[in-house]
This record gives structure tokens, C-alpha cells and sequence, in this order.
């Protein structure tokens, strides 16, 4: 009973430790995204300010009105007290507020990223283990060598060879979210938006044609962004494997005269799954903000898209607002995978 009440406390005091410092690194974030701002002019940063686009017209009264010729530190905590209220501003690119732009476009983007988590773990964890059963042979030197190619071909090099492939030859998969005749579906008075991801609100709403269509857009986006985190799934699942199958338990239960079956997914399996875990929560929310270049190459209505035409088109308020979310997103994923890896190996939480 002792032992698990210290248990208790060492797990609180790690918990503690890892939440406490999410405030001050989301901190440290807004100072130097605003830091960063202030070496644009104040007619640009005032673009921060504006909700209305008739607003434009009187620039000069939007720098009076918010000060932003005042020191750094200043305008720095009157923002500071914006964001805490939720006004990240308005975005000239959405021609809607930020918040309702996230709002918008995040939906899309948390579809195509569920769908290429799960392929990453469905896939990279299978042939991680068949690459770690059939050591230094064929398999093996092969799921390595593609794995290595993976990780090394630029994603937007990959994309578009794709694009140019499957769509521009042989028009199977093309770019976009959905073709013209779901969008009519899509925003007919017959469809009811339920969740913003479209998979689901299609078979909610019992759209089966929207489904099909909208699972044919995402193909190649979604293998082109798993791609890089299949590769370090294949490898990590692999090395974790490995190490679990040197080991005495493996060995004995061999001895008993299990199959390779039992012992590989039943034993060895489930431990060397512990790494995969945490590894799976971090290239979750890797992939949520690696989007961009996919999202753009596709053409993917998501919110790295809106990112790249905010910075395309100059739009500060967009921009900080999809920054911020971006460090958001990784510091929350951060914290989750170290209380999974935390909760999966005890040994981690005295560090």
C-alpha cells in the first residue's frame, strides 16, 4: 500500500511538472511570433486590429487607436490580453475572423491527418514486425530499403509525382476535397453538417455517393503525408521488436511450445507496442501541422492551405492565428505523449 501511494505521488509530481510548463512554452511562443511582427511596418501590424475591411481605408487611425508606435512591451501585452479573450483578429484571406477561419478549415485538415495516422500504425506496425521476424533476409533488406526511400523523398517531390501519375495520367485520384456533384450534395438543403469531417457527416446523412468520393480525394494526400512517418514507424516498430524478441520470456515461451503466432502478437508484440504508442500520439500532431505542403500541392481545402495564402497574400492576422495553433497543437501533443509514455513505463516517471 505504501509503495502505491508513492507511486501516486511521483505520477502527480510528473503530471504536475509537464502541465506547469504548457503556459509558459504557449508563452514564450507569443513573444516570439509578436517579436517577430515588429520588424514589419505599423501599417502592416495593423492589419492585426481589423475586423471590417472598410476598415483598410483608415490605417492611420487604427495605429493611433491601438498604439502600435508604442514600446514593444506595451503593444505586446495589450495583444497578449486580445488572444486571452479570444480576438486573434480578422483574416483578409478567409474574409472572416480567424477563430471562425480555424473554425472552418481545421475540420478538413483533422480528417485528412486521422486518415494517414491510421495508416501509418496499421501499416508501419505490421511490417515493422515482419521486418524484425525475417532479420537480414529479403523481406527484411527491403522494407528497410523502402523505408530509407520514404523517409528521404521530399514530400512535395512525392506529391507531385503522384499528382502527376494517378491524376494527370490516369485521372483516378484528383485534387480537392470533393468533386463538383458532392458539392452540390454536400451544401443542398439535404445534407446536414453534423461534425465538419465529411466521412462521417456522409454516412450520417446517408450520403453514400459523398463518401466514396470524398475517401477517393483524400488517397493521395493521406499516403503522400504518411509516407516520412511510416518509414520511422517501420523502423522504430522494428528495433522495438527486435530488442523484445532477444529477450528470456520470448525464449521460454518458445520453449513451451507456443506458436510463433502466439508468441509474436500475443507477447512480444503487445511490449514492443509501448514506443509505438507515443510515437503515434507525437506523429499525430505532426502530421495536423505538416499539412502545408500537401494541402497546397493538392489543392486540399485544410487549414495549412489557408496558412500558405495568408502568407502569401500578407495576411498577419492569419498567419499568427494558424502559427499559434500550430505551437498549440505540438505542445499539447507533447504533453500527451510523455503522460502515455509516462502511464506505459513507470521508470520514465522519475525523470
Amino acid at each position: 500500500m505504501p509503495l502505491r501511494l508513492k507511486d501516486k505521488r511521483i505520477m502527480f509530481s510528473y503530471i504536475s511538472r509537464r502541465v506547469a510548463m504548457m503556459p509558459l512554452v504557449m508563452l514564450g511562443v507569443t513573444f516570439l511570433l509578436f517579436f517577430l511582427t515588429q520588424r514589419l511596418s505599423p501599417e502592416m501590424r495593423a492589419s492585426l486590429y481589423i475586423h471590417d475591411p472598410r476598415q483598410m481605408s483608415s490605417l492611420q487611425e487604427v495605429i493611433k487607436e491601438h498604439g502600435l508606435n508604442d514600446p514593444m512591451m506595451v503593444q505586446y501585452g495589450r495583444w497578449l490580453g486580445r488572444i486571452a479573450h479570444g480576438d486573434f483578429g480578422y483574416s483578409e484571406t478567409a474574409n472572416m475572423p480567424v477563430t471562425d477561419a480555424i473554425k472552418a478549415y481545421l475540420p478538413a485538415t483533422i480528417q485528412l491527418a486521422v486518415v494517414s495516422i491510421i495508416l501509418v500504425v496499421f501499416f508501419g506496425v505490421w511490417f515493422g514486425i515482419m521486418s524484425a521476424m525475417y532479420k537480414d533476409k529479403f523481406l527484411d533488406n527491403f522494407l528497410r530499403l523502402v523505408s530509407l526511400g520514404g523517409f528521404s523523398l521530399p514530400i512535395f517531390v512525392l506529391g507531385l509525382l503522384l499528382l502527376m501519375i494517378f491524376y494527370g495520367k490516369l485521372g483516378w485520384f484528383p485534387p480537392g476535397a470533393y468533386s463538383f456533384s458532392s458539392d452540390v450534395i454536400i451544401h443542398g438543403p439535404s445534407f446536414t453538417n453534423y461534425t465538419g469531417l465529411l466521412l462521417i457527416d456522409s454516412l450520417l446523412n446517408l450520403k453514400f455517393y459523398v463518401f466514396f468520393d470524398v475517401l477517393r480525394h483524400l488517397i493521395l494526400p493521406a499516403f503522400t503525408l504518411c509516407i516520412g512517418s511510416f518509414a520511422l514507424m517501420v523502423r522504430v516498430m522494428r528495433s522495438s521488436m527486435l530488442e523484445e524478441l532477444g529477450k528470456d520470456y520470448v525464449k521460454s515461451a518458445y520453449a513451451r511450445g507456443l506458436s510463433d503466432f502466439a508468441v509474436v502478437y500475443k507477447h512480444a508484440g503487445r511490449n514492443a507496442l509501448i514506443p509505438i504508442v507515443t510515437l503515434a500520439s507525437i506523429q499525430f500532431i505532426r502530421l495536423l501541422g505538416g499539412t502545408v505542403i500537401v494541402e497546397a500541392v493538392f489543392d486540399y481545402p485544410g487549414i495549412g492551405r489557408w496558412g500558405v495564402q495568408c502568407a502569401q497574400q500578407l495576411d498577419i492576422a492569419g498567419v499568427m492565428g494558424f502559427s499559434l495553433m500550430v505551437a498549440a497543437l505540438f505542445v499539447v501533443g507533447n504533453l500527451v505523449a510523455d503522460l502515455l509514455y509516462g502511464v506505459l513505463d513507470p521508470r520514465i516517471r522519475l525523470k
